[in-house]
């Protein structure tokens, strides 16, 4: 099957009645890491130990298709969608099949049978929809970010610790990238020494025309730190293995977007943990003629070596993506990390019928949370104004 980007759909986000098949087609010709364009998953995969049934509420993002695709990997078998737009329906069903389309939220949260729900819906809606989610008696599983406020933070603290009920974030930059997942494999195996230091650079398209309103304010995402910073400050805790940490230095801006002045186009923060450091650049500036929408990377540095992800794409080098690079005392070497297992759906699922934490730790998943919204909260703003001229010949 032919593979696609890894936001599948990102044409889809202003096109929601379009269909899936025009959705891919307005994609760029980055190689995915999961989704395929052809099909959703027949069947969990052979690590898959454990079943259960999943509602979705909230189409208004495309991560919802790998979401949904990791749930069925794991186990999972979807029972119901609900969506605030019903053109959203369309595409989704088309992948999914014969899906219970839910005329209301309350219609899942009061089934019984349901025991996690996902959503994708605008993001400060995600953690208010949490808390109820879990004051149902059911696990939650958000697209990042999960959370947009620090008021939204403590809010949903408090719920998991009331209710026992998990909050999971898909952080899907590690999650369902599968060098990030090799790079894990070998942290963990020591092969770079302890880690001291985590680099991200994370540019990704505008794709303006085919952008929802929604995504042009602010306060309907968190900005830019707390949108696509919170996959890098995972990835920071996650590789560094920091149970706290705190916020260095953190910078935003509308450097380069003057149609939506409520928009952030450009952050960078640079952080500290008990267990490392890392700095994160995060933008909206990949430029037209890359194949794909953003040339990811990831700089692991070890005491004893370092590890560098080309995720998506290397650029005038090997094709496709999940590329990865290590060097350690006996040489250089190259990974081809296309076709490593992703176990978070799997991992998930058995988290939820078991009651541990192997995909994702939730102190963890709320601290990459935390970090973000409190980068962005005392971000110095970058002021858009003239530029000195170039000096020298």
């Amino acid at each position: 099957m032919d593979k696609i980007n890894r936001r599948l759909m990102l044409g889809g986000l202003g096109m929601v009645g379009a269909g899936l098949a025009g959705a891919v087609s307005a994609q760029s010709t980055g190689r995915s890491n999961v989704l395929t364009a052809n099909a959703a998953p027949t069947a969990p995969d052979p690590s898959a130990r454990h079943r259960l049934r999943f509602a979705v509420i909230g189409l208004d993002h495309p991560h919802i298709y790998a979401m949904t695709d990791a749930l069925i990997r794991g186990g999972g078998t979807l029972v119901a969608v609900n969506a605030s737009d019903p053109r959203q329906l369309t595409p989704y069903l088309a992948r999914y099949g014969d899906v219970k389309v839910a005329r209301t939220e309350a219609e899942i949260l009061d089934d019984n049978s349901v025991q996690v729900v996902v959503s994708a819906s605008i993001p400060h809606l995600r953690a208010p929809l949490g808390i109820r989610v879990m004051r149902a008696g059911k696990d939650f599983l958000s697209d990042k970010p999960g959370i947009t406020s620090l008021a939204q933070l403590a809010e949903v603290r408090r719920a998991i610790a009331k209710t026992g009920r998990k909050f999971a974030i898909m952080y899907s930059e590690r999650f369902e990238v599968r060098a990030a997942v090799k790079a894990g494999e070998l942290v963990r195996a020591g092969a770079i020494g302890r880690v001291i230091q985590t680099v991200n650079i994370a540019p990704h398209r505008i794709s303006a025309p085919n952008r929802p309103e929604w995504f042009w304010d602010v306060k309907n995402y968190g900005g830019i730190l707390t949108d696509i910073g919170s996959h890098q400050a995972d990835q920071f805790l996650f590789y560094t293995g920091s149970t706290e940490a705190q916020v260095v230095a953190s910078q935003i801006g509308n450097l380069d977007t003057p149609g939506h002045p409520k928009f952030e186009d450009f952050g960078d923060m640079t952080l500290s943990g008990n267990g490392g450091t890392g700095y994160i650049r995060v933008d909206w500036f990949t430029p037209d003629g890359l194949p794909t929408w953003g040339d990811g990377r990831l700089f692991i540095l070890g005491t004893e070596g370092y590890i560098e992800l080309r995720k998506y794409v290397d650029i005038q080098g090997r094709p496709g993506g999940d590329h990865l690079f290590l060097a350690d005392s006996k040489g250089t070497s190259y990974i081809d990390c296309s076709n490593v297992p992703l176990p978070f759906g799997p991992q998930f699922v058995s988290d939820v019928v078991e009651r541990t934490e192997v995909a994702q730790n939730q102190a963890q998943a709320l601290l990459a949370a935390e970090l973000v919204l409190t980068a962005q909260a005392k971000a110095r703003k970058l002021v858009n104004g003239p530029r000195p001229v170039l000096q020298g010949g």
